[in-house]
């Protein structure tokens, strides 16, 4: 079964979009990415979308907007793999993730489905993530099913981080319950940044570049080190409604006052830092790494330097492109639902049940789904 999996992160830089192939066979999934490309959102709805951000407020013109523009962009990235796919998965873009006393008790991403299955008449798969926190979860972090189906029958307690917007992990391992949950900030803090301190015409530190002629500011990295967040117990996510420009203004002052080398550098630091108390306390034998952070050759070497008792790696090793990951993931998401099975994981998610993710729009034709198959203990397997 071909499925196509897209998802635009919390970076909201684009929308990756992987054609995967699917079969199983005896308990085991088999997955080849056949085809991938990013697609970079237009100027005028970036910034559209980073105006919508938290802690901005927005109308409910903007939201319907939002809704239709963004579901536009997604259906013309859908629509070039489309005639190969039998079903297409959208996670949207995130908007809002609306948490209370560690509680998830909405999520909001908008995109339209419908303006992809128009456009494609694919079957679409979307609004992934709110069944989950119907049922008591985070609705986060979801990547952590394709993470146990890899990892899970590794002897030794193994992680696998995704560095996007935020940071977050799955730990797990051989007669492990796996566990997941955001960390902290990642990129998401470091774009913010350059964007706020350029007035948009930057909106990333390419290659670190910044960051690097820059040196860690240890006083305000121990101030910020003590975000209440990183204390509470997991299940936990956070996002942009936490990390964001006014967070950055009370550690660091206005921004005509910044150095930005030096914020850009210690801002490095606090992912690192906050990643790698997190592998300590598991005692972590791998760190396979994958997201937008894989790719800041300072974050992922003071990574390696700081885990020195870690062998810390880009997931490519294991055959999956780290910038693939997500959009696959997502796909092996509708693959399960397609064919009834649970998609998220209560012991990553904090929910009460483990639930079928998504809700379907029909494409050109009627609906046709096959039997449900029972709920079994997956692996996947990535072909090259």
């Amino acid at each position: 079964m071909k499925i196509i999996g897209m998802i635009s992160g919390t970076s909201f830089d684009g929308i990756d979009v992987a054609l995967c192939d699917f079969e199983e066979n005896d308990g085991l999934i088999s997955i080849k990415v056949e085809k991938f490309e990013s697609h970079k959102y237009s100027k005028e709805l970036h910034e559209l979308i980073a105006q919508s951000m938290p802690p901005q407020s927005i109308d409910m013109e903007r939201v319907c907007i939002l809704d239709t523009k963004i579901g536009q962009a997604f259906a013309e990235a859908a629509a070039k793999f489309s005639d190969e796919a039998e079903l297409i998965v959208s996670h949207g873009q995130t908007l809002f993730h609306w948490i209370s006393d560690n509680k998830a008790l909405g999520t909001l991403q908008l995109g339209e489905p419908t303006w992809i299955a128009q456009r494609t008449g694919t079957p679409v798969l979307s609004n992934i993530r709110s069944r989950d926190v119907a049922a008591g979860g985070h609705g986060a972090p979801l990547v952590s099913i394709i993470d146990q189906m890899m990892l899970g029958d590794y002897e030794k307690p193994v992680g696998a981080l995704n560095l996007g917007g935020i940071s977050n992990i799955t730990i797990t391992g051989r007669g492990l319950t796996p566990i997941a949950y955001d960390i902290g900030p990642a990129n998401g803090l470091l774009d913010t940044a350059i964007a706020a301190f350029t007035q948009g015409r930057t909106t990333f530190d390419e290659d670190a570049k910044i960051a690097l002629s820059g040196v860690v500011d240890q006083d305000r990295l121990r101030s910020l080190l003590q975000e209440p967040y990183y204390k509470l117990p997991a299940p936990k996510s956070t996002g942009k409604e936490l990390f964001h420009l006014p967070y950055l203004l009370k550690f660091f002052g206005p921004v005509s006052e910044w150095k930005i080398e030096d914020l850009m550098r210690t801002l490095v630091e606090l992912t690192v830092e906050t990643v790698a108390l997190e592998v300590e306390k598991f005692q972590l034998g791998n760190l396979y790494i994958h997201g937008g952070g894989s790719k800041n050759p300072l974050m992922m070497k003071r990574l390696q330097e700081r885990l020195s008792n870690c062998l810390v790696q880009p997931i490519s090793v294991l055959g999956l492109d780290p910038r693939e990951k997500e959009a696959v993931a997502f796909a092996l998401m509708g693959f399960l639902s397609w064919h009834g099975v649970p998609g998220s994981l209560s012991s990553c998610t904090g929910s009460a049940s483990e639930e079928i993710l998504g809700s379907l729009t029909p494409g050109k034709n009627p609906l046709e789904l096959p039997r449900a198959k029972p709920r079994r203990n997956y692996k996947v397997e990535i072909l090259s």
